[in-house]
C-alpha cells in the first residue's frame, strides 16, 4: 500500500506498533496531523505529515487531517486553504477525513462540567503572573491557588458565567486539579480553558471561552478514534497530561498513545511561524511562498518536489534525539531526482553577442540536442543555428588565466552539438565593454571531429540570435548567514543574520524558443547552469531551484 514518496524504513515508533498489534493492544493504526491554522506549513511540518501519514499507510489505517482551531486571535481561513492544498499536493491524501478541532467545542465543554463535577477541575481567579508565581520551579514544589477548594456548586456557576461572556479576558481560567507538587511541571494544575472574547473564523461568536491545546488534543484524538499521536518531541512532558485527560474525561478502548519523535531542524532555517509572518508583513520576503522561504508552497514555488521532500525528511531520519540537519541534503535530493527527469534546456544568462563571419546570412540550419542525456527515451530536440549566436560572457576571455578552455583570442571552441569556431576579432563599444565577438567556424566539423585531427578542449552553449527569447531569472541563496539559527547570540536576533543579499535577479537572459511556453511546475536543466522552473506569480521568469554543483558531504 506505499506510495513510492511515503516508502519507510523501520524505526522505533514502528517497532512500538509493532509490539502492540502482537499483543493485542489495537488491531488499527489511525493517525493524524493537527497543524493550528496561523500560518502557512513549513518543511518541519512535512516531517511530521512523512511520520504520520507513512505509518498509517504501512499498517494499512487511516490518517487524519485536523485543523487544531482552538486559539481564534491567531487562525485564519487563508491558512486553512494552504495546509490543505499543501498535503493534497504533497500526496498525504487524508483517507481518515478532515476535521477541525472547534467542532469539538461542546463535546470539550461537556467534559470540562464532568471535570468539575468529579471534583478535579475549578475556576481560578489568578492572573496569569500569580499563576507563574504559585507554580513554583524545577526544584521547589508549587503551592495551592486560594481558589482550588472551591465547591462543586461554585465551579459549575462560574464556568457557566464564564462561557455567558460575563467575564473579561484573562480574568479567569478552568484550571485542572491534579498535583501542585508533581515533579512534572505540566501537571501542577494547568489551565484547560481560559476566556477569549474574539470571533471564530469557523463559530463566530457563539464561544468566549476555549479549551487548550493540552485539554482539547487528547479528547479529539480519543473521539475520532486515534490509536497514535505521534508529535514532536517538545509535547514529551505533555504526556502525563495527555494520559491524565484521557483517563478521566472519556471511557475509550483502547486509548489512544502519545509517542514523540525529533523535530527536524535544518540548518540556515527558520521554521517559527510567528517570525516567518513577520518577514511577509514587513515585505522582507516575496510572500510565504518566496522561494527563499522553509513553507511549502515557498518550496514548491522553486521547483522542489513532493518526492524529493520527503526523500529528505527520509534520509534526515526518525529519532529521538536532538540533530541539526545540513539544508545541503534537501538540495542534493532534488539534484538527484532532476538529473534523472529534468528536460534540458539551453539558456544564456549574461549574453554576447558572437558573429559567425563566415557563415551565410539568411541561413539555418538545425542540430538536433538531447532531451535528457540520462534518459534515452527522451529523444532529441532540433536546436536552430544561425550567423548570429549568443553565448555567456563567462564563456570568453579577454586574457585568459591558465588552463582556460573556453572562447580567447586566436582560440578554438565547439558551440555545443554544432561547429567549432576560432576567436578572430573582439568589438567594444566607447566605454571599452566587449559588444561582439567575431569568429569563423570550421563548417567540417558540424557533425564530427576536425579532419585534420586536432583537439578542441573548450565546450560552450549558444542560442541564435534571431530565434531565442528574452527571459529574466532569479537566482536565490540560503535566507540567514548563521548556520544553526537556533544558537543566536541572547543580544541579538534572526533579523542580525538576515542575508540581504540572498536574491539576484538577471535580466536580459535568452532562453530557448520552447521555454516561451513552458509552465510552472515544470522543471528544466539548463546545460552547464542548473536546475530552473518558471516562477508561477511572474511570467517570462525563471527560478533556479539548485545549481548543478552538489556540495552535499555525506556524514
Amino acid at each position: 500500500m506505499e506510495d513510492n514518496n511515503f516508502r519507510t524504513e523501520s524505526n522505533f515508533i514502528h517497532e512500538i506498533i509493532d509490539a502492540d498489534l502482537a499483543a493485542g493492544y489495537n488491531t488499527v493504526v489511525h493517525t493524524r496531523f493537527p497543524p493550528e491554522p496561523n500560518g502557512y506549513l513549513h518543511i518541519g511540518s512535512a516531517k511530521a505529515i512523512y511520520i504520520n501519514y507513512s505509518t498509517a499507510m504501512k499498517y494499512g489505517g487511516k490518517f487524519n487531517l485536523r485543523y487544531d482551531d482552538t486559539n481564534p486571535a491567531k487562525e485564519d481561513n487563508e491558512y486553512v486553504e494552504s495546509i490543505y492544498n499543501d498535503l493534497i499536493w504533497l500526496g498525504a491524501v487524508p483517507n481518515g477525513g478532515v476535521f477541525y478541532g472547534s467542532d469539538y467545542f461542546d463535546k470539550c465543554y461537556e467534559y470540562a462540567v464532568k471535570l468539575i463535577k468529579a471534583g478535579k477541575a475549578y475556576v481560578c481567579d489568578l492572573s496569569a503572573e500569580e499563576m507563574k508565581e504559585y507554580r513554583g520551579t524545577l526544584t521547589e514544589p508549587g503551592k495551592n491557588s486560594p481558589y482550588r477548594d472551591r465547591s462543586v456548586r461554585e465551579n459549575l456557576d462560574l464556568f457557566e458565567r464564564m462561557k455567558n461572556g460575563e467575564f473579561p479576558d484573562g480574568s479567569r481560567t478552568l484550571r485542572a486539579k491534579i498535583d501542585m507538587a508533581s515533579p512534572n511541571m505540566n501537571l501542577r494544575d494547568p489551565a484547560i480553558y481560559r476566556i477569549v472574547h474574539t470571533s471564530h473564523h469557523r463559530q463566530g461568536d457563539k464561544w468566549c471561552i476555549y479549551p487548550l491545546y493540552d485539554f482539547a488534543h487528547p479528547i479529539q484524538d480519543a473521539l475520532e478514534g486515534i490509536t497514535y499521536s505521534l508529535c514532536s518531541l517538545e509535547f514529551e512532558n505533555h504526556r502525563p497530561l495527555y494520559e491524565w485527560v484521557i483517563d478521566n474525561v472519556i471511557d475509550f478502548t483502547p486509548k489512544p498513545k502519545q509517542r514523540e519523535f525529533a523535530r527536524l531542524n535544518v540548518t540556515y532555517t527558520v521554521m517559527s511561524k510567528r517570525y516567518l509572518r513577520k518577514l511577509v508583513e514587513e515585505k522582507l520576503v516575496d510572500g510565504w511562498d518566496d522561494p527563499r522561504m522553509p513553507t511549502i508552497c515557498g518550496l514548491r514555488r522553486r521547483g522542489f518536489t513532493p518526492s524529493a521532500i520527503f526523500d529528505f525528511v527520509r534520509r534526515a531520519g526518525v529519532a529521538k534525539a536532538y540533530s541539526i540537519v545540513d539544508i545541503e541534503l534537501l538540495d542534493h535530493c532534488i539534484r538527484d531526482e532532476l538529473n534523472m527527469t529534468a528536460q534540458r534546456r539551453i539558456a544564456v544568462l549574461d549574453p554576447v553577442k558572437v558573429t559567425v563571419t563566415n557563415y551565410p546570412e539568411g541561413k539555418v540550419e538545425y542540430f538536433p540536442v538531447a532531451n535528457n542525456p540520462n534518459d534515452p527515451e527522451a529523444g532529441t530536440r532540433e536546436v536552430p543555428f544561425t550567423r548570429e549566436l549568443y553565448i555567456d560572457r563567462e564563456d570568453f576571455a579577454e586574457v585568459p588565466p591558465p588552463k582556460f578552455h573556453r572562447l580567447k583570442p586566436g582560440g578554438e571552441v565547439r558551440l555545443m552539438g554544432a561547429y567549432i569556431v576560432k576567436l578572430n576579432e573582439i568589438v567594444k563599444d566607447a566605454d571599452g565593454n566587449v559588444t561582439e565577438l567575431r569568429c569563423t567556424a570550421d563548417l567540417e566539423t558540424g557533425n564530427g571531429n576536425p579532419a585534420d585531427g586536432r583537439k578542441v578542449k573548450g565546450t560552450v552553449h549558444w542560442l541564435s540570435a534571431d530565434h531565442s527569447k528574452e527571459a529574466a531569472v532569479m537566482l536565490y541563496d540560503k535566507l540567514f548567514t548563521i548556520a544553526n539559527t537556533g544558537d543566536i547570540p541572547e543580544d541579538k536576533t534572526y533579523d542580525d543574520y538576515l542575508n540581504r543579499e540572498s536574491v539576484k535577479k538577471l535580466t536580459g537572459c535568452r532562453i530557448e524558443p520552447s521555454l516561451a511556453d513552458a509552465k510552472p511546475g515544470e522543471r528544466f536543466q539548463f546545460v552547464r547552469t542548473g536546475y530552473f522552473t518558471p516562477d508561477s506569480k511572474n511570467p517570462g521568469v525563471f527560478i533556479r531551484t539548485v545549481t548543478l554543483k552538489d556540495s552535499y558531504k555525506p556524514q
